[in-house]
């Protein structure tokens, strides 16, 4: 490894660590493989890393099977992921990447322990989508070294990452984070740490419009997305949208804007509370607003 002290501040990093290894820890530790860096993925248990693990070895292969990547290459980004259930194995990363449960109370105790682990020039970076970076931040004793890092689901396929600055991270440590988002191929932009940062900020309440309308027009979930597509130009209607992201992130996301903003259009609509509630979450259920095999 490259030595510290002469590496360009701005430089991609090597290693990078990723804690929670769901669909979207695991598609941000993909990423980071795929774009040659060694990569420790911690899990709370063996068997949910090694479950991850396996996932990404099947996304790799299937790559392969499309002619996109080398059997050698699959191979070599897949032995670049270690795996642990212990945060001390993260010591060494110059990144690490956080990726747990979209709630504010354990990640602000995680990132208190990561702050004692790791090295004081580390950077360390959230995925939250709907939180406050700077909350995430003042769990730490060093709250200039963490930054937003929002990758979209499916990380591996979706370009975007929104790189967010709260209001103490410092330059070396947003610059880190936007220089890391290029080495993996992603689109990063700049923003500042505000509720639902860009894409959520517009996003949640034009979906949640959308969804009232199916009420309010007494339209089918069908019709309302051939109408957005084919007369708005979207490449996915929102129903369709809204069962890929999952009808209860979508719900928890709005509601995390709706508790900071206090605009009604940010609070989730009462016909997603309840699909929610009764479990239907869209495509990781098999049924939302349509049903998959």
């Amino acid at each position: 490894m490259a030595n510290r002290k002469s590496r360009s501040k701005a430089q991609p990093p090597v290693p990078v660590g990723v804690v929670g290894l769901g669909a979207m820890g695991a598609g941000i530790a993909q990423l980071c493989v795929e774009a040659g860096l060694e990569t420790v993925g911690r899990e709370v248990t063996d068997e949910l890393g090694a479950r991850a693990k396996e996932r990404i070895g099947h996304f790799l292969t299937r790559k392969v099977e499309k002619g996109r990547l080398e059997q050698a290459e699959r191979d070599a980004a897949v032995e670049r992921l270690s795996l642990t259930t212990d945060l001390g194995e993260l010591a060494g990363c110059d990144v690490v990447i956080e990726a747990i449960v979209e709630e504010l109370g354990p990640k602000r105790e995680l990132f208190a322990e990561l702050d004692r682990i790791c090295r004081p020039d580390a950077v360390l970076a959230t995925n939250t989508s709907a939180l406050s970076v700077t909350e995430i931040a003042g769990a730490t004793a060093t709250p200039e070294r963490v930054v937003g890092m929002h990758f979209f689901n499916p990380a591996p396929l979706m370009p975007l990452v929104e790189i967010v600055r709260a209001e103490l991270t410092s330059d070396e440590a947003f610059k880190t984070a936007y220089a890391l988002g290029e080495r993996l191929g992603k689109h990063p932009i700049r923003c500042n740490d505000t509720p639902g940062f860009v894409v959520n900020r517009v996003l949640i309440p034009l979906l949640n419009d959308c969804i009232r309308v199916l009420d309010e027009a007494r339209v089918t979930p069908g019709d309302l997305d051939a109408a957005m597509k084919h007369g708005a130009g979207w490449p996915l209607g929102p129903c369709e949208l809204a069962d890929l992201v999952g009808i209860d992130v979508h719900v928890h996301a709005s509601e995390a804007l709706w508790e900071k903003l206090r605009e009604p259009r940010m609070a989730p609509p009462p016909r997603l509370v309840a699909m929610a509630n009764a479990g239907l979450l869209g495509r990781k259920t098999g049924r939302g607003f349509y049903e998959y095999e």
